[in-house]
């Protein structure tokens, strides 16, 4: 059996698309409010490799975003 290399690189895209969504979704947790929007992002720019890349230099120089929990904004009231 021989293996297409046309058809290796059509199956290798979608997983690449699916591990930077993945990639997207865990930094997007941390560095954004809506953490499913930057997995959506992340899906469809890994379609693109270099932009998918350039995606996730991105979020990950992006500062941490910083939450208080609500004990916390209780007791400094």
């Amino acid at each position: 059996m021989t293996l297409n290399m046309t058809l290796i690189g059509q199956l290798l895209i979608p997983v690449f698309a699916i591990i930077v969504a993945f990639i997207s979704f865990n930094l997007g947790k941390r560095k954004t409010t809506t953490p499913i929007l930057a997995s959506i992002l992340g899906f469809f720019s890994g379609l693109l490799p270099p932009l998918a890349l350039i995606y996730l230099i991105v979020l990950v120089l992006k500062k941490d975003i910083v939450e208080l929990d609500n004990e916390h904004s209780r007791s400094n009231t």
